[in-house]
Order: structure tokens, then sequence, then C-alpha cells
């Protein structure tokens, strides 16, 4: 992707379809006069006189208690040093989707004009009563220091600069477990730091709390080693400051234990690397590139154990894994500060949950068969769901402990449940597909890639590294396309009507007639439907020249099907092939089916239906708990519709009683755990959250999935094939570049799990 390109996707996004990444919707109702008379004149007189009574009732009333500030000057945003406040804006505003799609935090962004102290600080004590925490960002050093150190003694709510406090406690946490892999005491080991800026100093001062000596660590600027005997240094680095006779990164490095880069990129070469004690631990943290490169270091030194804040290598030491986490912990027990108990309780706690098992949804995120504790895993990965429910608890116990709780939790039981609620770790399943199919690429099919939006789908992913594109349409509308889009990469292009496409036609022909003679086909039928796109396509995956195909966009779902059902055809165990969409809600992922093939399905059917789909949410790393659902409850009626229903349920229980599943059942009743357990408790679903629907025939499974979509505005993946030979999916018509590219990824997914059962089954 060219840099002009990127920047013109990066500033459409951040416009279009309405400015900025964040807005304020409403939590109550608003809909008639009573409401609006509760909501403002008179009612809310009766809250703001509670309040007046009582300051902390503002955590009753209002929503001060969920609502952290997000505050910058704009003096060190990123890599792009001091460029004012309302250029920060857009990376405030980032923060803040980041808080509330990983501990569902609201955060308002506040950029502050000004780069006098006193006066920064004034306006964040000014603003504070409407706010329960402050989150302080992109603040350059010196300053950065002394902000959050009198806010922190002046404000009697949580304080925390990000830029510090988060990389030094990911980075803690990593160090704890590295350390332990080495076989090395903290309290012993050489430490080099290279950088001085906040989170260099930050980092520093945490190492230190748990054990690190004075004597043992070496900090250097960009002037060389901070030495004792150096003139005019900040306080920050005359408290780092050695008295070794050294100057140089190379001296430094000499039979040093830890290297730790919060610097520049390409500083640290490999003969700095071996002369390293046994077994380094190295982390380059700067980004993009990082000190010394990740590749080269590995090489360099078979015994690394490296970190780095990129994530296309293992142990990203990524600042999401804290900050969202650490705020929800201090806000939900009202604590007046973070302390260092909490930051340590916090590193603990990401640290113990590196050397548990992981979770399978985690495992299929990174392509893993099993991540475990080891060189390569020291931290936990940001798609752990994990995080939620054990970082805020540890931080909330710490807070508590420590003195600094306005409101101590009592029952942390429910309160964990209340996490996980809370998460929306479930709804990231669109970056878990993403993810997956990176690791490891297929050749995808786009048969219809000379629609704009198809070729755009292609393009991302290609340049995402989901896909390979194959490209079928007509190569002048193509390549003019390509040109739009300036999507200039090789790719295959085929036109399946034209002349340098006639021996490969022949051969998809001859092949497709040998297997469907027998069956009303021609040879004079099978050339001829080589030339349809859909056709062509589908051998191309039959015969191992593509690894799946997508397609559907611009024809309706019958005359697609027909085609892939002609030439791919049913799996050797499969009745009847169906269809899943995942609907990506506020209650995490819902699958639904069937959606698009089954008119009217019978029990066996359903039963089979049920089955294909717990194994796509098997697939995706979430246990099935699946409603079969209807317009009764449990025999409540003996229509034959609902009979069915009830007799799929029978055979599921019978041919697998380990699969959660139940009905039949009402849909409030599926999706309302608290009344399923109150009307319905003998039922296996009872106290569960439902994930997983089969429904009684198409037609309500299409409107249901639809209305979703559209009502809900939640984002639709499917509709997912399931039953076929190879990995083919079809679209729905119209479908947006997005869906497609979701589309693409399960292709892709489905094509490696499809290898894997091949490799298995060739291995026995």
């Amino acid at each position: 992707m060219s840099n002009e390109k990127n920047r013109r996707e990066a500033l459409i996004y951040h416009a279009k379809p309405q400015p900025g990444k964040i807005k304020i919707v409403p939590t109550k109702p608003y809909a008639t006069q009573r409401d609006l008379a509760l909501a403002y004149s008179p009612g809310v007189a009766e809250p703001c006189l509670e309040i007046e009574k009582d300051k902390e009732n503002a955590y009753k009333y209002t929503s001060k208690g969920n609502l952290v500030a997000i505050i910058s000057n704009g003096t060190a945003v990123l890599g792009l040093g001091d460029i004012g406040p309302e250029a920060s804006k857009p990376v405030m505003e980032g923060k803040a989707l980041l808080f509330k799609i990983f501990s569902d935090i609201d955060g308002v962004d506040i950029e502050v004009d000004t780069k006098d102290v006193d006066k920064f600080v004034e306006t964040v004590k000014m603003i504070a009563p409407t706010f329960g925490g402050i989150n302080l960002e992109d603040i350059s050093a010196p300053a950065a220091f002394e902000i959050e150190r009198r806010l922190k003694e002046e404000l009697d709510i949580p304080v925390m600069h990000d830029d510090q406090h988060g990389t030094a406690i990911i980075s803690a946490a990593a160090l704890l477990n590295a350390l332990e892999i080495a076989g090395k005491k903290i309290e012993e080991v050489r430490i080099v730091i290279s950088g001085a800026g906040a989170a260099a100093v930050s980092c520093t001062r945490l190492y230190k709390a748990f054990g690190a000596k004075d004597e043992n660590i070496v900090m250097l600027d960009s002037k060389g080693v901070i030495r004792s005997d150096r003139g005019n240094l900040s306080e920050e680095k005359a408290e780092f400051a050695s008295d070794r006779k050294i100057d140089t990164l190379d001296e430094a490095m000499k039979d040093a234990d830890v290297f730790v880069g919060l610097s520049i990129a390409d500083i640290v070469s490999p003969e700095m690397l071996l002369s390293m004690a046994s077994n380094p631990i190295v982390f380059a943290m700067a980004n993009p590139n990082p000190e010394i490169n990740y590749d080269l270091a590995v090489k360099t030194r078979k015994d690394i154990i490296m970190a780095t804040g990129r994530s296309d290598h293992p142990n990203q030491v990524n600042n999401v894994l804290g900050f969202p986490f650490i705020f929800r912990g201090a806000l939900d027990v009202r604590a007046t500060g973070i302390n260092e108990a909490m930051k340590m309780a916090a590193v603990k706690a990401i640290a113990k949950l590196a050397k548990e098992p992981v979770p399978e949804q985690v495992n299929i995120a990174y392509g893993e068969t099993r991540l475990t504790f080891g060189e390569d895993y020291i931290i936990p990965k940001p798609f752990d769901p994990r995080l939620i429910a054990e970082i805020p608890l540890a931080v909330a116990k710490a807070a508590m402990d420590s003195g600094i709780a306005k409101q101590p939790i009592e029952d942390w039981d429910k309160y964990k449940e209340e996490l996980i609620r809370r998460s929306g770790n479930d709804n990231k399943v669109v970056r878990l597909l993403h993810n997956r199919a990176k690791v490891n690429p297929k050749r995808i099919v786009f048969a219809e890639a000379d629609h704009l939006d198809v070729l755009k789908a292609a393009q991302i992913a290609y340049e995402e590294g989901i896909a390979e594109p194959i490209l079928l349409g007509k190569k002048e509308t193509i390549l003019e396309l390509k040109a739009e889009l300036e999507f200039d990469a090789d790719v295959q292009i085929i036109d399946t009507k034209a002349t340098e496409s006639k021996g490969q036609r022949t051969l998809y022909a001859t092949k497709f007639w040998e297997n469907r003679k027998r069956k009303g086909v021609t040879f004079y039928y099978a050339k001829a439907k080589m030339r349809e796109r859909n056709y062509f396509g589908s051998m191309m995956v039959e015969v191992g020249d593509a690894d799946g195909m997508i397609s559907g966009y611009s024809r309706a779902y019958p005359t697609v099907v027909k085609p892939v059902f002609e030439v791919i055809g049913r799996a050797s165990n499969v009745q009847k092939a169906a269809t899943v969409n995942i609907m990506v809600t506020d209650k995490g992922p819902l699958f639904v089916a069937d959606t698009s093939i089954n008119i009217n399905p019978n029990a066996e059917e359903l039963a089979d239906i049920a089955l294909m789909t717990a194994n796509v949410a098997k697939t995706f790393g979430f246990d099935p708990v699946m409603a079969m659902t209807s317009y009764a409850n449990f025999g409540s009626s003996n229509e034959p519709n609902a009979v069915k229903v009830r007799k799929a349920v029978e055979i599921l229980h019978t041919k697998h009683p380990n699969l959660v599943v139940d009905g039949e059942i009402q849909m409030d009743f599926a999706l309302n755990k608290e009344l399923l357990q109150s009307q319905f408790p003998f039922s296996k679903l009872a106290g569960k959250k439902v994930n997983t629907f089969i429904f009684p025939n198409l037609e309500s499974a299409n409107i249901t999935y639809k209305l979703l979509k559209e009502l809900n505005d939640a984002d639709s993946i499917g509709p997912i094939m399931l039953g076929l030979r190879k990995s083919v999916h079809i679209l729905q018509l119209g479908a947006d570049v997005d869906e497609m590219v979701n589309m693409t990824a399960v292709a892709v997914i489905d094509a490696q799990e499809r290898e894997k059962r091949r490799k298995a089954k060739n291995n026995q």
C-alpha cells in the first residue's frame, strides 16, 4: 500500500460517515413526555438535591462513576512530537474507543491548550468533578511527571499518565516471567535502559519496586550513559545516574542480563547482543521499528528471550493489556487514586495469566495449536477474554487492601460475572477472524472482481495479509478498477470468456463432464458453463487451483448456489447443506441458522443443521450453547412445527448428550437468562448464556438475522456455508465491502481447517 493511499484511507476512516470515532448515546428512555420530564425539568431537580446533600451521590445518579477524561496538551503525540492540542484529538478519541471496547468505560477526550504546568493542573482540577477518573496522555517530559504528581496529590479520583505507567506495568509483567524462564533473580540482574523519557523512568521505578537494584541499572539518553558526574541532569535522570565509568551503549551492554529499549530503531548491534550474559532478556519496544530487528536478534542469540511493541512478533508489550482494566478496577471501588499497590497487583495478575492454560479462542485467534508459557509467550495476548475478569479484580482488591477504596466489593463472584458481561471481548470476533486468517493465507477466488466493491474487498484482503486473491471477470475492467483503487499488486486475473483462458476452460469442462455425465450433463453443456464465473471458479477450487471462493455480490442467491452444488457438492456425511450467520451484537456473537438454504427442514435435518452450526461455533473458539427456537415452550403446543423442533431436540439429547442444547423454546426465554431460570429451571440452558439459535424454517431464520442487522446495527458475518466438500461461500446480494472482507477471512479459515483435517488423516 502506497503512503499516499494509506494516508487517504486513514483520512476517510476518520471523516466518514460522520467525523470522529466516538459519540454520546442516551442510556434512559426518552420517548414520552413523562420520560423527558424525568430526564430534565422538573424531575432532574431531585437527584440534584440529593447530590447537594452528599457529593458521593453523583456516583449513584449520574454517569460519573464510569466516566474517564482522556486529557492531553498534544506535546508528545505518538512519534509525531509537539503537534498541538487540536492535532492530538484523533489519538485521544482513539483512546476513548479502546476504553469502551475493552472495559466498557466511557472516555471523553479533552485537549488543553497550554504548556504551562500550573495552568494545566488548574484546568484539570476545575473539570474533575465531572469524571470518575483522569487518564493523562501524550504529555512531554519533564512536565508530565510534575502534572501527574500534583494531580494525584490534589484530586481524590484515579489519575494515571498511561504513557508512563502502561508500558511499565506490561513490561514489568513480561520481565518477571522472562526472569523466571531464564532462571535469574531481579535483585541480581544487570539492566540497561535505553531512553530516559516518561515511559523509561516509570518502567525503571516499577522494576525497582519489584526488587531491581540501583547499582545494577544503567540508563542512557541521546547523549549516552547518564552518569552521576554529568552536569545539568533533570531530577528524574539524576535518580538513575550511574557511578560506573562508562559512556556508550556498547559498554553498558557488556555482561548485561536485561535490555529495555524505549528509544529509537536499530541502535543495538548483533555484537552488543553477543556481549550480553547468558539467556539475555531483550525488550526492544521502539515503534514501529525496534532497537534491533526481531529476526536478527533471535538469529544472533538462540538463548534470547525477546519482546517488542509489534503485533507481528511474539511477546508484544501492548498497553491495551493494562489501562482499560486498571481504570475498570479503580472505578468499581471508587478508588481515590491509582497507587503503587494497584499497579503492582496489575503486574502480578498479567504475569500470572500467562502461566495458566490459554482459552481455545485465543489459540484460534493466533493460529496456534496450544499457546504455553515459555520464551515465546511471556505475557497474555490482547484477545485473551480473561483479562477483563482478572486484572480489574486484582486492582480493586489492592485498592481495598491499601485503604483507598470508597466502595468496597463484598461479593467477588458477582463482581467477576459483572466484569465478564461488561467486557465486549466476545464481540471481538471480527478481529479474531482476520487474525486467524493471516496466520496462513489461502488462495481465494473472487468471482465478481469486475465490480468495484468486490475488487476493493479483494484489495483489503490482500493488503491485510488475509488471502491471496484470484480475480475473475473482464480483464480490461478489472485493470481499470485496480488503477482507480491504486491496487498495484501483481495478482492473478482470469477472464473466463477470453481466448487466453480457453485451455483452462477445456480442462475444467472435461473434469466437470466426467463427474456429471450420468446426471444429464453433456460435454457441450460443460464447455458452455465453464465460460460462467461461478462454474469456472468452483472448478478452480474443486481441482485445487484455488483454496476457496466467494461469490454472490451481484446475483440472486439461488443462481449462485446451483453451480456450486453441481461442481462442489455436499460432503459425504452430509444430508443437507445449510448456512449460518454470525451476528455481532451487544450480547456477543450469536450464531443463527439456517439462514439461506433449507425452506422447511424436518426434525432429522434440523438436528444435522444444529450439529454443523455447533462445529462452526467451536471453530471460532466459542462453546455452543444452543436454543432450538419455536413459538412454543417445552411441549406447550402439539402443532406440527413445534413438534418437529421437539423431536430434533430429542434426537440431539439421545445421540449427543454432551451438547448443550434445548427446546423447543421461545426467543425471549432463550435470550433472557433470568427469565428462563425462573420459569424453566429444568432446561439444559438454565443459567447459561445462549449464543447459538437454530430456527424451525428458512423464513424465520432469514427474517430474524436481517432484522437484527438493520434495526440493531449488528454486523453480520455470513451466510457461512455448511456441509460442502470445499470452501465456497456465497454472499448476500449487495453485501458491503466489510462483509465481503469478513467472508474472505471465513473462506480462508474454512480452507485452513480442511487442510488440517487432510494432514491429520494422512498421518494416521
